[in-house]
């Protein structure tokens, strides 16, 4: 079997409050709103976040992003009022940050995440 994409989903109570902060954690709008209580974003040609209303599920998704320099990424999102509670670190040259979104569903930037 080959898979082609990767589609995460982080189910959200309230979706106006929940778009309003992964707009700011990505620095855009959603690239489609296919359906009402519904946003995605095109997070490489291969991967996507979707944002889903779903309110029986909310606050449990696990999100992880790879970023090239934490400490740059952390910055940005501090200035567009998203803030981490700290950076931890993994095995050899691995470092994380978790945020949580409105719902409590946690995304974690990782840098480094093959070390060698």
């Amino acid at each position: 079997m080959s898979f082609t994409q990767v589609l995460a989903v982080a189910p959200v109570t309230d979706f106006g409050p929940a778009l309003e902060w992964y707009e700011r954690l990505f620095g855009r709008p959603a690239d489609t709103r296919p359906m009402d209580g519904l946003a995605d974003w095109h997070i490489s040609p291969d991967a996507w976040l979707q944002v889903f209303r779903s309110p029986e599920h909310a606050g449990g998704a696990l999100v992880n992003l790879a970023v090239d320099d934490l400490d740059r990424a952390l910055s940005e999102l501090a200035g567009r009022g998203i803030t981490a509670g700290g950076t931890q670190p993994g095995a050899g040259r691995v470092r994380f940050a978790a945020l949580h979104d409105p719902d409590g569903n946690r995304v974690t930037l990782i840098e480094n995440p093959v070390a060698v």
